[in-house]
C-alpha cells in the first residue's frame, strides 16, 4: 500500500512539474494581428515594441532587432517603458540607435521615461533626437506608406505631471486635455488613425473617439496567467485580474491591442505562461 501511494505522489508530482516548469519559459516570441479596413488600400505592416525596460536581449539587441527584421514592417512604433527606473540605460539606447537607423519609428513616453527625473528624462529624449526617433506628445503625424495615408497620434504618461510620487486628478486632467487635443487635429477622413498610448486601463476614455485602432502596453500582460482560463492576474493601473491585460479588444467600432511587453530582468515577480512579445500589426485593406 505505502509504495503505491509512493507512486501516486511521483505521478503527482511529475504532473505538477510539467504544469509549472513550462509556465517560466520566458524566450521572446511574435504575436501576430492581422486586421481589415476599408481605409486604406494595399497592405501596412507595423512592430509594436512596449516596456523594454531597457532588457538585454542578445548582444547588442540582436535578437530583438533580427526578429523585427524577419517580420519586414513598414514602421516602427515605441509604446513607452522603453527606458528603466532603475536599470541602466545601455540596452535601450543600443536598441533605439540600430532601430532608428532601419525603420521610421514613432515613440510616445510611459511612466518610467520619467522615474528618475527631469534631467535624465531630458538626457533620454535627447537620444531620441539623435536617433531621428518622432516623439509624439499631444501630436499627430500623417504618413504616406505604401501609396496610403496613416494618421499616428501619441500621448504622453500622465505621469509627466506628477510630482515624482503619485498621480493627482490634475495629472489625469492634463491627459485628458492632450487626448481631446489630438483627437480633434485635422485629419484626412479618408485616413486610418491609430492612437498610441502607453495605458490600456483608459480604454473607455479612448474609445469615445474616432480613432480605428489603440495600441498600448503597461499592463505586462498582467504577469501570471493560465492560459484558456486567467489572460492576467495582476497590472499596474488596473489591480488584480485586469481586464486589459493583453491581447486584442473590441468596443464600439474601436479596436485595441495591448502588447505584453518586453520586461523582464527588470521584473521583481517573474513572468509565469506570460512569454515576453513582440506585437506585429498588419492593416490590411478590406476584402471587396
Amino acid at each position: 500500500m505505502k509504495k503505491k501511494s509512493r507512486l501516486i505522489l511521483c505521478a503527482i508530482i511529475i504532473l505538477l512539474l510539467c504544469l509549472i516548469v513550462p509556465g517560466f519559459y520566458n524566450a521572446m516570441h511574435v504575436v501576430r494581428y492581422d486586421l481589415h479596413t476599408g481605409k486604406i488600400g494595399g497592405s501596412i505592416r507595423i512592430a509594436l515594441v512596449t516596456d523594454l525596460h531597457s532588457c538585454a536581449y542578445g548582444a547588442a539587441q540582436s535578437t530583438l532587432l533580427d526578429a523585427i527584421d524577419k517580420e519586414e514592417p513598414d514602421l516602427v512604433l515605441l509604446g513607452g517603458d522603453i527606458f528603466d527606473q532603475n536599470l541602466p540605460d545601455d540596452n535601450a539606447v543600443a536598441f533605439l540607435q540600430k532601430v532608428s537607423s532601419r525603420y521610421p519609428c514613432y515613440f510616445v513616453t510611459g511612466n518610467h521615461e520619467y522615474h528618475k527625473g527631469k534631467h535624465a528624462f531630458s538626457d533620454r529624449m535627447a537620444i531620441l533626437d539623435e536617433c531621428g526617433i518622432t516623439r509624439l506628445s499631444g501630436e499627430m503625424a500623417s504618413v504616406e506608406i505604401n501609396g496610403t495615408h496613416l494618421n499616428i497620434c501619441g500621448l504622453d504618461d500622465p505621469y509627466e505631471w506628477a510630482d515624482g510620487i503619485e498621480q493627482s486628478e490634475s495629472d489625469l486632467l492634463h491627459f485628458h486635455e492632450q487626448l481631446k487635443q489630438v483627437a480633434s487635429l485635422p485629419e484626412d477622413v479618408a485616413s486610418y488613425t491609430i492612437l498610441l498610448t502607453h495605458r490600456p486601463e483608459m480604454f473607455e476614455l479612448y474609445r469615445q473617439y474616432d480613432f480605428d485602432l489603440v495600441l498600448a502596453g503597461h499592463a505586462h500582460g498582467g504577469q501570471w496567467r493560465i492560459p484558456g482560463i486567467l489572460n492576467g492576474l495582476y497590472a499596474p493601473g488596473q489591480g488584480l485580474f485586469p481586464a486589459y491585460a493583453g491581447g486584442q479588444y473590441e468596443q464600439n467600432g474601436t479596436t485595441m491591442i495591448v502588447s505584453r511587453g518586453l520586461a523582464l530582468e527588470s521584473t521583481w515577480v517573474p513572468r509565469f505562461y506570460n512569454r515576453p512579445e513582440l506585437v506585429i500589426v498588419t492593416l490590411e485593406g478590406a476584402n471587396p
